[in-house]
């Protein structure tokens, strides 16, 4: 049985994609921090699988990595450790600096040093749309330039093309891979489909920044798991791969489509209507992903239809309303990024 490290996997994407992996009878070693938007209550179904492991360490120190490595000898290790929320880059950028550029030297470091000894390993970094900065029109291809907007997107930005760096001067065995929106069960309730869903549950207006006309492309977080599964898989070490559902909606869509869906399972209160708020600054209107890549050399598509996923992911938040009470309320109802 081969084993897997994945970065950040008691965060959304990283809890999901361990599920996934232990599903497909692999070993999966969880190295995270423990940081606020990490949550014990996303493992809680398979913590004690006799195939799991976590080990609470950051990424500071890269000889603690490169120890973490050697010993669990990973056939892959899929980098999710990362700050995500725009809102609060906007609020604090240093922690993102330290969290997703500075921590992935660190790693390269590790891996540097344990891909020369062990060459039958790959690196997947897993990265975000946002690099590519707004696309009023078309869809943004692997090749076209980055043009970042908040200090989360540059950060992710400059870890990107550190990672390509290790790639080209060190001959690492990684790959890159930019992902669009993505929503589901075990999100952080600050992300705007998790804080709806609250909102509705508990009689709350639904804030909209600006005038809701942002687009996002939304995929369905199995799917994205898939399509890293695939990369592993099938991808050429360093090339980048965009990840992505092809299917945009904007921010008063989504809230409209989310309510349609709850009225089918629960009966809506008065306060909960939609309200637009001041936008945050350096907002960008558009996001939208060329995923064509991935499809003619993997194989790979999203299979999620976004109401599909949507009724998919509130349902889950209804059964799990525990789930919201492992945040602080101040947590899931305080507006960032006003600055």
């Amino acid at each position: 049985m081969r084993n897997i490290i994945i970065t950040g996997g008691l965060g959304f994407i990283g809890s999901n994609l361990s599920d996934f992996l232990l599903k497909k009878k692999y070993k999966v070693l969880n190295i995270d921090k423990a940081n606020y938007a990490s949550n014990l209550y996303n493992i809680k179904k398979f913590r004690n699988h006799k195939n799991y492991k976590f080990i609470k360490n950051d990424l500071s120190d890269s000889k603690k990595i490169y120890k973490i490595i050697n010993r669990y000898k990973p056939v892959c290790i899929f980098h999710l450790a990362a700050e995500t929320h725009v809102d609060r880059s906007i609020d604090s950028p240093k922690n993102f600096i330290k969290s997703n550029i500075v921590a992935t030297f660190n790693l390269l470091e590790a891996f540097r040093k344990y891909s020369n000894k062990n060459k039958k390993n790959k690196l997947i970094h897993v990265s975000t749309d946002e690099v590519y900065g707004d696309v009023l029109n078309g869809r943004s291809l692997e090749n076209n330039s980055y043009m970042p907007s908040s200090p989360y997107a540059a950060s992710k930005a400059s870890s990107d093309h550190l990672v390509f760096s290790y790639i080209k001067t060190y001959k690492i065995p990684a790959i890159i891979t930019n992902c669009s929106n993505n929503y589901g069960p075990n999100q952080h309730p600050e992300k705007l489909i998790p804080k709806l869903i609250y909102n509705i549950i508990n009689n709350i207006n639904l804030p909209i920044y600006g005038k809701g006309i942002n687009s996002r492309e939304w995929i369905y977080v199995k799917d994205h798991c898939e399509a890293l599964l695939r990369v592993f898989y099938k991808g050429k070490i360093g090339e980048f791969y965009n990840i992505g559902s092809n299917k945009n909606l904007n921010n008063l869509q989504i809230s409209k489509l989310l309510l349609q869906i709850a009225k089918k399972y629960i009966k809506i209160k008065s306060k909960v209507r939609i309200k637009l708020v001041k936008d945050r600054p350096g907002h960008d209107l558009r996001y939208a992903l060329n995923s064509s890549k991935i499809f003619k050399h993997l194989g790979w598509k999203s299979s999620t239809n976004i109401k599909d996923g949507l009724e998919k992911t509130f349902l889950w938040y209804l059964s799990n309303r525990k789930y919201f009470r492992s945040f602080k309320k101040k947590d899931i109802v305080k507006r960032l990024g006003k600055r």
